[in-house]
């Protein structure tokens, strides 16, 4: 969808925007955009209840498109909706997130082999500026440039693939909400080997290898679920017929 610089610029900075003077299914899709926008924030915690009243008042539009994109967004994922309890930010439980790094462990591996395949110089060569940024902020204990080179990292894969149908699936997955939901904040970050893992990405991206670059973003991805499983693991079942003391 088209927008204007202003427009964008008021989304951006979370202004209102005059609801009457713009089409009915525009107001629909930018409520949605800048709802899905403060979900991904962190804006809320999960299990949070969202209102209409404050939703409304929030994005500024009505409170019949607040409940279509309410309706939409749980169909999607990013909330839950339950008799008597109302709409809520969605919580993932350690089986949910283990189900959802396992499929971005497929899905971003395939994203790599493509990227190996496709990707432009330019490309490979911003990829290659990003892990060099992402070195310097290491040795200079700057957590939070490296967390954005990597976020970065990740997202221009996806677009020197130049795959669409495997960059959608990857973008319904709603990864960020389960970080933002198990990452550890007094964990050391980067995660030891985190670094390492990247440059073997970038390596087999450089010398055109997909098979190498799929097999170094799979084990990127797995190492990370394997340190949410040692964070919060799974509860064991008990055995029939006996009592948990």
């Amino acid at each position: 969808m088209h927008r204007t610089g202003k427009e964008q610029s008021r989304l951006a900075a979370g202004a209102p925007w005059d609801e009457t003077a713009i089409p009915a299914s525009n107001r629909y899709e930018q409520a949605y955009e800048k709802l899905v926008a403060i979900l991904l924030s962190g804006k809320y915690e999960p299990n949070t209840r969202l209102t209409e009243a404050e939703l409304t008042q929030l994005l500024n539009v009505s409170r019949g498109t607040i409940r279509s994109v309410l309706v939409r967004l749980t169909q999607e994922g990013y909330v839950t909706s339950e008799a008597n309890r109302g709409v809520r930010t969605r919580v993932f439980s350690v089986a949910d997130a283990v189900d959802i790094l396992e499929t971005r462990e497929i899905l971003e591996g395939a994203l790599a082999a493509k990227a190996a395949e496709r990707a432009t110089l330019d490309e490979i060569e911003y990829l290659r500026q990003t892990v060099a940024v992402m070195r310097e902020a290491k040795a200079d204990g700057d957590q939070t440039e490296y967390s954005r080179q990597n976020r970065n990292f990740h997202q221009h894969i996806r677009k020197a693939a130049h795959q669409e149908t495997l960059a959608r699936f990857f973008d319904a997955l709603l990864y960020p909400l389960v970080m933002r939901q198990y990452r550890d904040l007094e964990a050391p970050h980067p995660r030891a080997g985190s670094l390492e893992e990247h440059q073997a990405v970038l390596s087999a991206i450089i010398t055109r290898n997909p098979e190498a670059a799929s097999a170094a973003m799979r084990h990127h991805i797995a190492a990370a679920r394997k340190g949410l499983l040692l964070r919060n693991p799974p509860p064991v079942a008990s055995a029939p017929d006996q009592e948990l003391e």
